[in-house]
């Protein structure tokens, strides 16, 4: 069965021990490699869950109800 997918601060948190863990140094070599690849498939999963709200955040509905990037929208000096 899946896994549930965790929260953007349990990934996180889980990324920041791994980090810790092996700047120790005192990790053995298969162990090591087996975390670095963990923290890849992490960083990568953080990676994609900030695009997306960065892709929301950055989309607002104009007066009309269009969607549009928020770069587009005039500033009160155009306006």
């Amino acid at each position: 069965m899946a896994e549930a997918k965790q929260s953007f601060e349990t990934q996180l948190a889980a990324l920041t021990e791994i980090v810790n863990e092996l700047e120790q140094g005192n990790v053995p070599l298969e162990t090591a490699l087996t975390k670095f690849q963990e923290g890849i498939k992490l960083s990568r999963s953080l990676e994609k869950t900030l695009t997306e709200a960065e892709d929301t955040l950055t989309k607002v509905v104009n007066e009309q109800g269009q969607e549009s990037l928020l770069a587009e929208q005039p500033t009160k000096t155009e306006e």
